[in-house]
């Protein structure tokens, strides 16, 4: 089970100037941008605990706008604007204060959490002179320094008794959203996960919107009926498959109703970010995963004699380490021998490539090899009709199996002789095709 915490981003691209007028994106660091920030708006003379929290509030506020999306969202290739009216001050080629930038390197990986929420808090705040607001007082937080409150008890008196610092939250890159390939019918994986967890939450203001009740991360026939009405409903391109335009309205409708830019967020909570596939495997792992990669790999290396075919199980060993490096050194990856989402990408592509260009004397073997995505109930096309084919040569000799019609639809009939095929040989009974269960259907096929 792999846990999404926010993670603090070496850099942060800003929009100098209001989102939808034309100026210049620049990324600077995410550091000098807190510094820029916090010099740009507060003093260096206040009280050092005032100072603390004004740029938690700076953190807080800018990684929330990142976390979220916010703008990307809303269709812009940036993460915040430079502006107050809209975020927070940045001055370009601004001049910074050094007792500010020295806080900055000390706090700039904590932020501000509320409650039992994960996601960084919204501190909304205001100078508290000139504007006055519902969060905090730039200006009073002075006063409360000189009082000789903690930096946490100024956040508190602000934002209320259950705010909280998450201390040494990781650094690195952060990645957007979208995956980068369309997600439809037979996508599985942590993407398919998030849109089904932020369709379920939409359905709650927008109940048209058709329950998912899958919790395997697979786009199901039900996930591409909520996804159809969501596009309805927002006048988007009925396609029921998630492109760019799709991912980021579904994000942006599911940030709006958890309000999650707001002091009075619904917010997220830790099973919101747990998902069911890891984000990398290493030596040790086992299970379905590791299953799904040594299929894909095994059938690369079949043809490509860059990369070994070595014996593999369900254990990711030193075999498969010596694969995944060989794949990611032949596809110009960090050779690492630890499998990360993104070769999981590139090996996809790669099977897919495979199925494209399939060499002239292994064409009898081109119908054995898996599609490259799930067979699910609600699906047609000669993919399943392939397998239908060979579960039809099953049922032939395992009069226990309910049946088949090779017609190309995966319907009730398909559905339940697959599953019978899954208790009989200790799959998850659950209906639906995957490159383990197609390679045992194959094999059987051919008794």
């Amino acid at each position: 089970m792999a846990i999404r915490y926010p993670v603090v981003p070496n850099n942060i691209t800003i929009h100098l100037g209001a989102p939808d007028k034309y100026a210049r994106d620049i990324t600077v660091p995410f550091t000098d941008y807190i510094a820029n920030v916090a010099s740009s708006e507060i003093y260096p003379t206040w009280p050092r605990n005032a100072l603390i929290a004004n740029i938690y509030t700076i953190i807080s506020f800018a990684m929330n706008r990142i976390y979220n999306e916010w703008y990307r969202s809303k269709g812009y290739n940036f993460d915040i604007t430079s502006l107050p009216a809209y975020d927070q001050t940045y001055t370009e080629n601004g001049s910074t204060y050094e007792n500010i930038s020295n806080i900055v390197g000390e706090i700039f990986n904590n932020y501000v959490v509320k409650g039992d929420q994960v996601q960084p808090y919204f501190t909304s705040y205001c100078d508290g002179r000139v504007t006055t607001c519902d969060g905090l007082s730039q200006w009073g937080t002075v006063t409360l320094a000189n009082q000789g409150k903690s930096p946490l008890d100024i956040l508190k008196y602000y934002y209320g008794n259950d705010i909280k610092i998450k201390y040494d939250a990781p650094v690195g890159d952060t990645k957007e959203g979208f995956p980068g390939d369309n997600v439809g019918l037979g996508y599985a994986g942590n993407p398919v996960l998030a849109i089904q967890r932020d369709l379920k939450r939409i359905r709650k203001n927008y109940p048209a919107i058709p329950n998912i009740t899958s919790t395997l991360g697979i786009y199901d026939e039900e996930t591409e009926n909520a996804v159809k009405k969501f596009q309805e409903i927002f006048d988007l391109p009925i396609t029921g498959i998630v492109d760019k335009a799709t991912w980021y309205k579904i994000k942006y409708v599911y940030n709006s109703v958890l309000k999650l830019a707001d002091l009075y967020s619904e917010g997220l909570k830790e099973k919101d970010i747990s998902f069911r596939y890891a984000d990398e495997l290493k030596y040790g792992d086992t299970g379905i995963e590791v299953e799904y990669i040594h299929y894909f790999l095994d059938a690369l290396a079949f043809l490509d004699p860059d990369i070994p075919r070595l014996p593999t199980n369900s254990i990711y060993t030193n075999n498969t380490e010596s694969m995944v490096k060989a794949f990611q050194q032949k596809y110009k990856l960090p050779v690492t021998g630890i499998f990360t989402y993104s070769d999981w990408t590139v090996l996809k592509n790669a099977y897919r490539n495979i199925l494209k260009s399939f060499p002239k004397e292994y064409q009898n073997f081109i119908d054995d090899l898996y599609p490259d995505y799930f067979l699910t109930r609600g699906m047609s096309g000669v993919d399943v009709k392939r397998f239908q084919k060979y579960l039809l040569a099953i049922c032939r000799y395992d009069k226990s199996i309910p049946g088949v019609r090779v017609n190309g639809n995966f319907d009730e009939l398909t559905e339940k002789s697959v599953m019978k095929l899954q208790q009989d040989y200790g799959f998850d009974i659950n209906g639906i095709v995957g490159p383990l269960l197609w390679r045992k259907v194959v094999e059987l096929s051919k008794r």
